[in-house]
């Protein structure tokens, strides 16, 4: 259709605001989890994996939204041991966040990000 060819030439804008507003539902999950764990209603603070987990959550999202390091910016957090069944197990948003950094890796980090100025 022509309509949908026009919008071809949108494509790095479209693809730096699905890396922008993907990072920062990632850098919300990563806040959840390192700043409620410190509050008044839990005993201790975060450890191991949850802690691993909430540093790159919180972390590789700043770069994501910044647009630096897209491609080594990619994890998947086992949430397998509970359910299968993402919908069960509270893994969709980990699917999501995994295919889209995927997805960064090969197409990049779209248009004005910081990535593009460096040398590979």
């Amino acid at each position: 259709m022509k309509l949908f060819d026009g919008l071809a030439r949108y494509q790095p804008q479209a693809l730096r605001v699905l890396r922008i507003m993907t990072a920062l539902q990632f850098i919300e999950h990563g806040t959840q989890k390192l700043f409620n764990s410190w509050s008044a209603n839990t005993p201790a603070p975060l450890s191991g994996l949850s802690l691993t987990a909430g540093l790159l959550e919180f972390v590789g999202g700043i770069l994501l939204v910044l647009g630096l390091f897209t491609g080594p910016i990619a994890y998947f957090m086992a949430h397998m041991p509970r359910d299968f069944f993402p919908v069960n197990n509270g893994g969709d948003a980990a699917i999501s966040f995994c295919f889209i950094f995927l997805y960064l890796v090969f197409a990049g980090p779209g248009a004005l990000a910081p990535d593009n100025r460096r040398s590979a």
